[in-house]
C-alpha cells in the first residue's frame, strides 16, 4: 500500500461539469491522473480514459483513505464550481497535507460567475452566501444592503429562503434563480420574493436577491416625529440613544424589547444590529399595529413582533444577548428570570418613571445577585412662546442597567 505522502493530488474545479468550460490545464490534469475522485455527476461529465480508476465519493475522510489505499502516483479530486468558493476542498486539504501529500489547485467556473454571465452583470459588489447543506441567516445577509447571492441545497432552497424573506415583509424584492446552470436543462427565472416562495426548483439551483432599500440612520437616532405614534406612549429619542449605549448593542445580537409600544426602541435596535434579530414583545392591539407599520416605514426587516404578555410571550424566542424592558405590567420578576434562564450573561436595561418602579427594580437586582447601575435622565427641549424660546422639560426617567457579576 502506497502512502498518501507519495501521491500528487490535483484539486480540480470543473464548473458545472461541462467539459467545454474546462481549461486546458484542467483537461491535462484529468488526462495524466491514474485515479479520479468526486461526485458521480461530475465523473459522468469529465472525459475519462478506459484505464483510469474512478471513485464516486464526496466525503473528505473517505477520499483521503482511498488515496492512501489506491497506490496511484497521480490523482485528481474533482469539485463542482470553483475549488475556492464554498468547496469541499476546504475540508479535504488539511487531511492530505497532514499526511504529506503534494497538493495543487486548478480553479473552475463558479456558479456565481455563471449566473452573473447569464445576467450580463458584474458580481464584485454582491454579498456571497452558502445555504448549501447548512443553515444561513438570509435576513441578515440581505440587510447588508447589497445584492445577495445564495448557494442553495438540502433543506435550504430558493423557495424556503424566499419564504423567510417574505415573512419579514420583503416580498416585493426582485430575485433571480439559476437552475441547472451550464446543463441542457438550464433555466433562469426572474420574479419576486413572494412568487418564488411558492415555486419549485431543481436541487442544483442558486438564488440572487436584489438589494433591499435600507434607510440611513444617524448616530443620534431617529427623530420622534418620524415615527407613527397614535395614542401609544413612546420612548423619546434621547432616551433611545442612551438605551442603545447602555445595552452595548453589537451587529449580530439577539435583542428583546419587552413592552415595545410604538416599536421606537425596537426599530433603533434593529437598525443597529443589522446582522442580528430584534423581538418586540407587545400585547396591545393598537401598539402591535403601529410596530408593524413603523417596521415597514424604516425598513427594520430584522424586527419580529411577538404578540402577547411577558413573560409568557417570551417562550420560544431565541436566547437574548440583551434585553430592554420598557413596560412590564407588574411582571418584572418573571421577565428578568426568563431572560436569565435563557442566557445567564444577558445584558439588561430597565426603564422606570415612578420611584416605586425604580425601587422594585433595584431590589430585584439585589435579590438575583445582579450588578446594577442607575442612570437618571432629564431632557428639556425648546418650545416657542411669544417669540421666545423656552425650555420645556420631559418627564425624568431612570435607566437601570444590570448583569451578572464578572460578565462583559
Amino acid at each position: 500500500m502506497r502512502g498518501v505522502d507519495e501521491v500528487r493530488v490535483t484539486f480540480l474545479g470543473v464548473g458545472g461539469g461541462n467539459p467545454d468550460q474546462m481549461s486546458p490545464e484542467a483537461l491535462a490534469a484529468i488526462r495524466r491522473a491514474e485515479l479520479i475522485v468526486g461526485a458521480q455527476r461530475l465523473l459522468d461529465a469529465v472525459p475519462l480514459r478506459p484505464d483510469q480508476r474512478v471513485l464516486a465519493s464526496i466525503r473528505s475522510e473517505e477520499i483521503a483513505e482511498a488515496l492512501s489505499r489506491d497506490g496511484a502516483r497521480e490523482a485528481c479530486v474533482v469539485f463542482s464550481g470553483d475549488t475556492g468558493f464554498y468547496s469541499g476542498a476546504r475540508t479535504l486539504l488539511p487531511l492530505l497535507t497532514a499526511q504529506g501529500a503534494e497538493c495543487s489547485f486548478v480553479p473552475g467556473l463558479s456558479s456565481v460567475q455563471l449566473l452573473a454571465a447569464r445576467l450580463r452583470r458584474p458580481w464584485q459588489d454582491w454579498t456571497l452566501c452558502s445555504a448549501h447543506g447548512t443553515q444561513c441567516d438570509a435576513i441578515a445577509a440581505v440587510l447588508r444592503g447589497r445584492p445577495t447571492f445564495f448557494l442553495t441545497g438540502g433543506a435550504q432552497t430558493p423557495a424556503s429562503i424566499c419564504a423567510e424573506l417574505a415573512e419579514t415583509g420583503l416580498g416585493d424584492l426582485r430575485v433571480t434563480v439559476g437552475e441547472n446552470l451550464s446543463y441542457e436543462q438550464e433555466r433562469v427565472v426572474e420574479t419576486t420574493v413572494s412568487v418564488c416562495a411558492g415555486m419549485t426548483f431543481a436541487p442544483l439551483s442558486v438564488l440572487l436577491v436584489e438589494a433591499a432599500a435600507l434607510p440611513e440612520r444617524t448616530p443620534g437616532g431617529i427623530p420622534d416625529d418620524a415615527f407613527e405614534r397614535g395614542d401609544v406612549p413612546m420612548t423619546k429619542q434621547e432616551v433611545r440613544a442612551v438605551v442603545r449605549s447602555k445595552l452595548g448593542v453589537r451587529s449580530g445580537d439577539i435583542l428583546w424589547d419587552v413592552g415595545a409600544g410604538t416599536g421606537s426602541v425596537s426599530i433603533e435596535l434593529a437598525l443597529t444590529a443589522r446582522e442580528g434579530r430584534v423581538y418586540a414583545i407587545e400585547c396591545g392591539e393598537e401598539a402591535c399595529a403601529l410596530i408593524e407599520r413603523n417596521k415597514r416605514r424604516f425598513g427594520a426587516w430584522n424586527l419580529h413582533l411577538a404578540r402577547g404578555t411577558a413573560p409568557e410571550a417570551l417562550a420560544g424566542l431565541p436566547a437574548p444577548d440583551a434585553m430592554f424592558v420598557g413596560g412590564s405590567k407588574g411582571a418584572l420578576r418573571g421577565i428578568v428570570a426568563a431572560a436569565l434562564e435563557r442566557n445567564p450573561a444577558v445584558r439588561l436595561c430597565i426603564s422606570a418613571i415612578a420611584v416605586e418602579t425604580l425601587s422594585a427594580a433595584l431590589a430585584l437586582c439585589t435579590e438575583m445577585k445582579l450588578e446594577a447601575e442607575v442612570t437618571q435622565l432629564s431632557v428639556s427641549r425648546t418650545a416657542v412662546a411669544g417669540g421666545l424660546h423656552l425650555l420645556k422639560a420631559n418627564n425624568p426617567i431612570f435607566l437601570i442597567t444590570a448583569k451578572r457579576g464578572g460578565e462583559k
